[in-house]
């Protein structure tokens, strides 16, 4: 019995508590019967009720109580799901490891690109993720410090919330640290030396504010992390940026001197960056736009993989149909007794 009982042998083992129903519904038969009985026996003798089929008539009460609650047993083993043909079978999921590294520092709020630089950036991420198709996704946001918002991961939902979530006081402190940012996705998103297949996508302004961001692409070109960077927003007049205080004297952040700042796009210094690594590209975002499903695809979707995860997964052969099928010609049979006059 003991076997028969066994947790993993059921999908919804839990359904099996239900089976101190069947006694009580026998009982409950019995009872009925015998109220029957002593309900009839009162209005006629006993040679009497033989003559008009009162034990027959009791026999088939029983007959049916019973039907019903073997029923009732089988319908709930099938509600708990048996399960047999226990069989395993091993699968490796392939693809890259991709780190989305995000600015998210105030020059972002410039509307160069609608709604702003960064809003039009997460949409463009988001884009991405019905395609990632097993590729490992984290995602790092920095401004004057870097913060990990999205470790490396297959849960796309739980990456998508956390892109919803960025905005400019995801961090700390304000400013434009781009080699930190690569530092921190370097050294703590990325998996030990051991994975071939990993790239970052770099989304920012390229204002650097003295975080050595050359070094710190060569660092990661050592390791085999190719980048890929975006510039974003005009590198001509530049963009002047909103003030998110609405507290503020004015509308635009301006300087110590009164003077509104303007953000501008430094192109030499990611295009420098994405040259160092190997593979590396730099794509001109600029104030226009970018397909970044395709270019995802392009890039990274057709590029080599490696397998980022292998899993056993357990399958069996479910057998609730013959028990739901028993329970029904048990049900049926029941109805057919109810009916025929004693």
């Amino acid at each position: 019995m003991s076997e028969l009982l066994r947790a993993e042998d059921w999908a919804s083992p839990v359904w099996l508590d239900g089976l101190w129903l069947v006694p009580v519904l026998l009982a409950l038969s019995v009872w009925a019967v015998f109220r029957r009985r002593r309900a009839m026996e009162r209005f006629a003798e006993a040679s009497l009720l033989a003559r008009i089929g009162g034990v027959i008539g009791s026999t088939r009460l029983l007959a049916q109580g019973l039907l019903v609650a073997l029923a009732a047993a089988c319908l709930i083993v099938a509600l708990a799901r048996p399960l047999r043909d226990r069989s395993e079978r091993t699968i490796t999921r392939e693809g890259r490891d991709v780190v989305f590294v995000v600015d998210v520092s105030r020059s972002m709020l410039a509307d160069d690109l609608a709604p702003n630089r960064l809003e039009r950036t997460k949409l463009w991420i988001r884009d991405v993720v019905p395609t990632l198709d097993g590729d490992r996704v984290g995602l790092v946001a920095f401004a004057g410090t870097s913060v990990v918002k999205c470790p490396l991961t297959l849960d796309y939902a739980f990456f998508d919330l956390a892109l919803e979530e960025l905005d400019v006081d995801s961090v700390s402190r304000g400013g434009t640290m781009i080699g930190d940012a690569l530092r921190k996705a370097n050294e703590e998103v990325f998996d030990s030396f051991e994975g071939r297949f990993r790239d970052v996508l770099l989304f920012t302004d390229g204002e650097d504010q003295g975080s050595a961001p050359l070094e710190a692409a060569r660092a990661a070109a050592e390791r085999g992390i190719r980048l890929i960077a975006f510039g974003l927003g005009d590198d001509a007049q530049g963009t002047r940026i909103p003030n998110p205080d609405p507290r503020a004297g004015s509308p635009y952040i301006v300087d110590d001197a009164g003077r509104e700042v303007r953000s501008r796009l430094d192109r030499d210094t990611l295009e420098a960056m994405a040259r160092a690594t190997p593979g590396g590209v730099y794509v001109h975002v600029g104030t226009g736009t970018v397909e970044l499903d395709r270019l995802y695809d392009d890039l990274i979707k057709d590029a080599s993989k490696s397998a980022v995860q292998e899993e056993t997964i357990v399958e069996y052969d479910e057998r609730f149909q013959t028990w739901l099928g028993m329970a029904l010609a048990l049900l049926l049979v029941a109805g057919l007794l109810g009916g025929v006059d004693p």
